[in-house]
């Protein structure tokens, strides 16, 4: 697990109010909410699968009151709804008492989710919802220890436990799929936000939102979470873009400032200011609250009414609501706005983004609906119109912008590049936008590409697939996006009625429909705006002045006493901190038991055959009881002939299968045929370990043995799935690897992007460097994807631009070995997954498809069994291993990512499933509060490699870079007392937070994707099941012999993603690095 341990997120989803809230969850099988790192607006997935068809069965709204709802004495029932889209029969209720409405959904599904929103818009910069949502999960009436969110994270099977902040309102969502489970996270979200301890204690507010410290040398600092948090945000040119942007836009209302915080800002958040922000929209009339599964909904009702009444009885009734205002649609002509983004001694180039304010009042769910279309046409995929020119331009190094938002109140369009050279550059790529816009003003789209963005939209609402990610959030998301404007709560849930009417007036005035959108709301829309950030070289040292300039001005100001007084409540704040909760206070948080879990591991169905139909192919068939209608089919093609000289490559390839055309087709035809026939296909390369032949799968081992495959994966109905087995073969066997400015466009994008995540995500490259010098699967994965990878993508975009020559024959030979005719096949492997009259309509496109497949049925030549022997790469790679390093990268950024490991199994030991449990509690307990809590930091966890024994700390965003070091260095002293002094409770409760982390809910086609990569792993049944019963038995004296492996852990390696002056005052400190400059 490389991800940040993160509890809140301040985030502008990039989903879309109305319908896209749904469209974006099925979009991508790697959505994640929320993403751990702050999100404006104007941001996007860089990449977006493709994603269509039209043939999944229609269905139908009905919005009568049909559905029988309880009854109850304390709410009026307003309305009741059957929402035939997603099987939902809902009740809409007032709360008598407090007037809090109340939208009930009832299903089938068993993974239930409770939510509860606020309207929390704020004229100012000081983060004071941001801050809030931290603040209101530490501590309650009831539920009295110092953070009972972190308790129930570490005791409870959740599905989904978070909190997350936009401009305009603040959510608190949790889901499990265990009924005990849920209703205790429902508990404790409700006594939090309506009695929370942190309107009473400061020091609550001090610690997650800012406070002063006095340092060693007798200056002033600030600390706090969000503080630091927001210092990290602020780091990122990216999200310097996105917020100048938003600002841009919105001069006159709430969406001009940070609800994040300004870190210029942050500190003028007084306590009192804190606390009536709370007072003022924390009250449960300003709330909407929603429910959705198969619980009972009276017992919903019960329970929410009794904090209702409560909260009635403590703060009494009060029916204020608040609203957020319109921005006028006011600019007669473009605003042209300049920032500046920090950038390392390297310098660098110039971002230049153009933005629309679409409405200045509300739109109807048709001309919703319209604009969602019409974005993708424009935006949608990487052969859309307007994202199509930028990218071809070749003005800058990736697409910006992101198209439309239209999640808030008010939608916005957005599209620009980032890497651009000069002001003639910029002119440029706004003269690409305008010149775009104009001739599809002029000429239209063609039918075809119509086509195939009306059924890319269509299959996501039919299919409604939301993976792992709680449907039942999913529906609350799009409810919220509108009904806290006044909107009735489903109206954004439903679609069948506007995409009947859109189709009807399509059928009517074709492509007018779209010529008159453009114009309307871009070209004739003056409410405008242009932003151009420049790099500077010297931004991030001024920052730094500038804070300690101010901070000394303030201290020039104080009296001694008055810096006494910041030194006690300094160290008040810290004991508090340090201090341990009670046994009563503890107890005071409801959990489950061991004997609340499920015992055995869930198996899904999968049928392996060999040489299906005589095709030389082996085919893994997952049959499930229903996918309403679609086949998931994933190709593997093996790929470890290519050499490993070669192998940073193979991410290219995999784009450049699906994005420069193949055969007969262009690139925006084969896109066209991608929309139109089926769900989305798209390539990817896979380096996955393996189990050794004949070796226990709990054994260590150094991840010699392994698999490398490209993946071609794709989803249509069954009627169309011929037509997707027949883009894979296409893409597999004659894309065009000859496009050279097209795969310039790439590279350039890919080192764009990667030097965005090294600053962004620096926890994740240190992480990748760590594992690095221990075993050869961590050189190979960070030389595929770490730092070495990001040196790789420029070496490769000087060789595209210099020879591309000598690249399209590397690009050629990959291909070549892939395909080799008397072996390929013996290395290929077909997954399907569908229910049984889908794959049944199926069969035989799928043997056709298999037989049509490059290579000899009979193949003369064989791979190696890399279960049994060492991967060829491997062999290579262990040569070029360079050992341990302490290092100290580079970057431009006001914060540190702090990484520190070791290996605490050797290779040839066996590594118990309790290992997992203590890991998990040393991350979730001192971690936790050393790192983030006292010292700052946003996120402080730890790693555990399951096959290789390697065993990181990380750090977020975190202020401190020695100092956390040395956390680390605490870290095993810390784990034995904790473990000599634990109890039987601390035990159970650690038990079921690592089982939570086993028991994911999956999508029908997920099931069939992890039951798929068992097999490739080669575990069983019984390894599975002896690893969960490890987990479930895990004693006290499994973390004894965990403490003592961390103390003896000696071959300790440093990696930190920093800035230059951070990394030279740890130095300075004593800690041994090596300063790696990169950018």
């Amino acid at each position: 697990d490389d991800s940040p341990f993160i509890i809140h997120t301040t985030v502008w989803f990039s989903m879309r109010a109305v319908l896209s809230i749904l469209m974006l969850t099925v979009l991508s099988t790697s959505f994640r909410v929320p993403r751990p790192a702050y999100a404006k607006a104007f941001q996007r997935k860089a990449q977006r699968t493709l994603s269509t068809t039209t043939s999944l069965p229609s269905t139908s709204l009905d919005n009568t009151p049909v559905a029988e709802s309880a009854s109850h004495k304390d709410f009026d029932t307003i309305k009741t709804y059957f929402i035939k889209e997603y099987g939902c029969y809902g009740t809409l209720y007032t709360h008598k008492r407090t007037k809090c409405e109340v939208l009930s959904l009832k299903t089938d599904d068993t993974n239930k989710v409770f939510g509860i929103t606020f309207t929390t818009p704020n004229p100012a910069s000081t983060g004071v919802a941001h801050i809030l949502e931290h603040s209101v999960l530490c501590g309650s009436r009831k539920y009295t220890t110092k953070e009972p969110f972190v308790e129930l994270m570490r005791g409870s099977v959740n599905t989904f436990l978070n909190a997350f902040t936009y401009p305009d309102r603040t959510c608190y969502p949790v889901a499990s799929q265990n009924l005990k489970d849920f209703r205790n996270l429902v508990n404790v979200y409700l006594d939090a936000v309506l009695f929370p301890r942190c309107v009473k204690d400061p020091n609550v507010h001090a610690q997650e939102g800012w406070h002063l410290e006095v340092d060693k040398e007798g200056q002033l600092a600030y600390k706090g979470v969000v503080y630091n948090e927001m210092k990290g945000v602020y780091s990122s040119p990216d999200s310097l873009s996105n917020r100048e942007c938003q600002r841009s836009l919105f001069p006159d209302n709430v969406y001009g400032t940070d609800s994040g915080g300004d870190p210029l800002d942050i500190p003028n958040l007084s306590f009192e200011s804190f606390r009536s922000f709370w007072e003022e929209k924390y009250n449960p009339a300003n709330a909407k609250v929603f429910f959705y599964g198969d619980d009972p909904e009276e017992e919903r009702l019960d329970l929410l009414t009794g904090y209702l009444n409560d909260y009635a009885d403590e703060w009494g009734e009060s029916d204020a609501r608040s609203a957020v205002s319109w921005q006028p649609k006011r600019f007669e002509s473009p605003s042209v706005v300049r920032g500046k983004y920090p950038v390392g001694e390297g310098g660098g180039k110039d971002y230049v983004t153009v933005n629309w304010l679409l409405n200045d009042e509300p739109i109807t769910g048709v001309e919703s609906l319209k604009l969602n279309v019409l974005d993708h046409l424009l935006m949608g995929t990487t052969k859309s119109a307007l994202r199509k020119s930028l990218s071809d331009s070749g003005l800058g190094e990736d697409v910006t912008g992101g198209g439309l938002s239209d999640e808030l109140l008010q939608a916005t369009f957005s599209a620009g590049m980032k890497g651009v050279a000069g002001e003639e550059g910029v002119e440029n790529v706004q003269g690409v936008i305008e010149e775009t816009l104009q001739r599809i003003a002029q000429e239209g789209f063609e039918e075809d590409d119509v086509k195939a963005s009306m059924n890319a939209i269509e299959f996501q609402l039919r299919e409604f697939n939301t993976g792992s990610f709680p449907k039942g959030l999913s529906l609350m998301l799009g409810s919220i996006s509108g009904w806290i404007y006044g909107k009735d709560p489903v109206e954004n849930l439903v679609f069948e009625s506007a995409l009947s009417e859109l189709k009807a007036d399509l059928e009517a005035r074709g492509g007018e429909v779209w010529t008159e959108a453009v114009k309307k709301y871009l070209i004739d829309n003056t409410h405008k705006s242009v932003v151009i950030m420049n790099p500077d070289s010297e931004m991030e040292a001024k920052v730094v002045e500038e804070e300690k300039a101010r901070l000394k001005a303030i201290k020039d100001g104080m009296t001694a006493e008055e810096v006494k007084e910041v030194e006690r409540k300094m160290e008040e704040l810290k004991e508090l901190q340090a201090k341990e909760d009670s046994a009563e206070d503890i107890a005071t948080i409801p959990t489950l038991s061991r004997s609340d879990l499920n015992r055995e591991v869930e198996e899904y169905p999968l049928t392996v055959t060999s040489d299906f139909d005589g095709s030389g192919v082996t085919v893994a068939a997952s049959h499930m009881p229903s996918t309403s209608g679609v086949v998931y089919a994933t190709l593997g093609v093996d790929v470890s002939g290519v050499p490993l000289d070669d192998a940073p490559l193979l991410p290219l390839f995999c784009r450049v299968m699906m994005e420069t055309g193949a055969g007969q087709y262009d690139d925006v035809q084969l896109s066209r045929r991608v929309n139109t026939y089926t769900g989305g296909v798209s390539a990817s390369f896979s380096m996955m370990g393996v189990k050794p032949d004949g070796v226990a799968a709990d054994v260590v081992g150094d991840g010699g043995r392994m698999l490398t495959k490209v993946f071609v994966k794709g989803k249509a109905t069954a009627e169309n799935t011929g037509e997707m087995l027949d883009i894979f073969r296409l893409v597999l066997t004659e894309s065009n690897l000859d496009s050279k400015q097209r795969i310039v466009e790439m590279l350039r994008e890919s080192k764009s992007r990667a030097e965005a995540a090294i600053q962004g995500s620096g926890h994740s490259y240190a992480n990748s460097r760590l594992k690095a010098g221990y075993t050869v699967g961590g050189y190979l994965d960070e030389m595929m994807g770490g730092l070495s990878y990001y040196e790789s993508v420029k070496s490769l975009l000087d060789m595209a631009e210099n020879d591309f020559d000598q690249l399209r024959g590397k690009l050629e030979n990959i291909r070549a070995v892939m395909l080799e005719a008397g072996k390929c096949r013996d290395g290929m492997i077909l997954n399907v997954v569908a229910e049984d009259d889908a794959m049944s309509k199926a069969d035989a496109d799928l043997k056709s498809f298999l037989h049509s497949l490059p290579g000899d049925s009979k193949p003369s030549s064989t791979f190696q069994d890399f279960y049994k022997e060492d991967h060829p790469w491997t062999v290579a790679a262990r040569s070029r291993m360079t050992g341990l390093k302490n290092e100290a990268i580079i970057v431009p950024t006001q914060v540190n990512y702090v990484g520190s490991g070791g290996r605490v199994y050797s290779e040839g030991e066996s590594m118990p499933g309790s290992a997992s449990v203590v890991a998990r509690h040393l991350r979730t307990g001192y971690l936790w509060d050393t790192v983030r809590v006292i010292g700052g930091a946003y996120g402080g966890f730890c790693t555990l490699g399951q096959g290789s024994g390697v065993f990181t700390y990380l750090s977020y965003r975190d202020p401190n870079l020695a100092v956390t070091l040395d956390a680390y260095d605490a870290a095993a002293d810390a784990l034995m007392e904790q473990a000599e002094n634990l109890t039987e409770e601390q035990l159970q409760t650690a038990v079921i937070g690592a089982v939570g982390d086993l028991d994911a809910a999956l999508s029908p086609d997920q099931k069939g994707a992890v039951q798929f990569r068992r097999w490739l792993s080669g575990e069983s049944p019984e390894d599975r099941q002896k690893y969960r019963l490890e987990v479930l038995n895990t004693n006290k004296d499994d973390f004894v012999a965990f403490a003592k492996r961390l103390k003896a852990l000696n071959d300790k390696a440093v990696a930190v993603v920093t800035s230059k002056g951070m990394a030279e005052e740890a130095i300075k400190a004593g800690k041994e690095m090596e300063i790696v400059e990169i950018f």
